[in-house]
């Protein structure tokens, strides 16, 4: 875990479709960072909402208003250059933007809480489609299908004096509304199974509007919704994405340093203390010092022989609630080096090897496994 900035509360965070940078908007400016180098660019963009990446990984979109104040949809490249605008909106503020896919659509929700309608926009030609929605204009939480052909989302209805919410789906033009299932709730978040077949939402909600349940039903098959958990108070859900192959990764584990992780099983051992693979390497071992942890990281990223470059970066960090920070290498790192980068974190107690004691145990590696490797760090008793 490392902390990296400050931002607003319900600030939109979008990851590129590589998973190495990070984008969301602070103060006026879309920021991009890199995780991997943890390293930020910015666009300013004053007024900027909901950035997303499209699926290209070249280009951004995002919302913010034009000159004569009405909130528009712009795509922008990663650089910063070529922004145009892809909206001719004149009836108010934009909200929730989101970014289909397949990356040709987006909706929004507008004007505001109260009176709450969604729209579709085609982003290559720019022309707009109005959902049809519940009786009481109440629409609210729409999600994307995963083939980006359909919306569900939540419309509130009043029934018997009471609100409920109406789960909904229509198609990306609008015209095929279809009514799937009714919450007893005054809206819910709703999430499309991975294969799009399913949705999930809540219910149960009581005076209060406090859900205990969540419900499945068969975007297919509508007929019998399934309640799959009730238990205390809940608040949000996400179905789990698709599993994908991944290499096997092994277990680590040495009493010595009284650590633990996982690695690439495909990698061979050189030493007790370090592992070799044709993607990448890591090493451990431990430092004794009386210093801070500041001193320590820097000691290690300026060492005389400059095994990181003349300019490395050192990132603080916490790691199994302990003080940490991460060494990355600056461009004229020795080729010899193999790209290496550290993790220094402060043991919860000094450790003792050979009658020594250590403070501070620190992990070499590759800069792009060091943070994985990091995340699945133990110590170990």
């Amino acid at each position: 875990m490392a902390q990296i900035d400050q931002i607003e509360p319900y600030t939109l965070l979008s990851w590129s479709p590589d998973s190495q940078y990070l984008s969301y908007v602070k103060n006026g400016r879309i920021v991009i960072y890199n995780i991997v180098s943890h390293a930020s660019s910015t666009i300013i963009q004053e007024g900027a909402a909901d950035v997303q990446w499209f699926p290209s990984g070249t280009a951004l979109l995002f919302a913010t208003p034009d000159e004569a104040g009405n909130v528009q949809l712009y795509a922008i490249n990663r650089d910063g250059t070529n922004k145009r605008q892809l909206t001719q909106n004149t009836q108010g503020p934009l909200h929730n933007v989101r970014l289909s896919p397949d990356g040709q659509f987006a909706l929004y929700t507008s004007p505001g809480v109260s009176i709450s309608l969604i729209t579709t926009v085609n982003l290559a030609t720019g022309e707009s489609y109005s959902i049809e929605g519940g009786p009481q204009a109440k629409n609210y939480f729409p999600e994307w299908s995963p083939d980006s052909s359909l919306i569900a989302y939540s419309a509130t209805d009043l029934v018997e004096n009471r609100y409920i919410s109406l789960i909904q789906t229509d198609s990306r033009v609008g015209g095929q509304q279809k009514t799937l299932a009714s919450s007893t709730c005054f809206a819910t978040p709703v999430s499309w199974s991975p294969d799009g077949n399913r949705i999930a939402y809540l219910s149960g909600c009581t005076t209060q509007e406090q859900a205990d349940q969540i419900w499945i039903v068969d975007a297919r098959n509508p007929v019998h919704p399934m309640k799959a958990i009730e238990a205390g108070r809940i608040t949000a859900l996400k179905w789990s994405p698709r599993t994908h192959d991944v290499h096997p990764y092994a277990l680590y584990l040495n009493p010595d340093y009284k650590v633990s992780f996982y690695y690439p099983a495909s990698w061979q051992k050189v030493t007790e203390e370090r592992f070799e693979g044709s993607d990448g390497f890591f090493q451990i071992s431990a430092i004794s010092s009386e210093e801070g942890i500041h001193e320590v990281c820097r000691s290690e990223a300026f060492h005389i022989l400059k095994p990181y470059g003349s300019n490395p970066r050192i990132v603080p960090a916490i790691v199994q609630s302990q003080e940490a920070c991460l060494i990355f290498p600056s461009e004229d790192q020795p080729v010899e080096m193999r790209n290496q980068a550290a993790l220094i974190v402060r043991y919860p107690y000094p450790i003792v090897i050979q009658g020594n004691l250590y403070p501070y145990f620190i992990l070499w590696a590759d800069q792009n496994h060091l943070i994985p490797l990091g995340r699945t760090l133990s110590f170990i008793h």
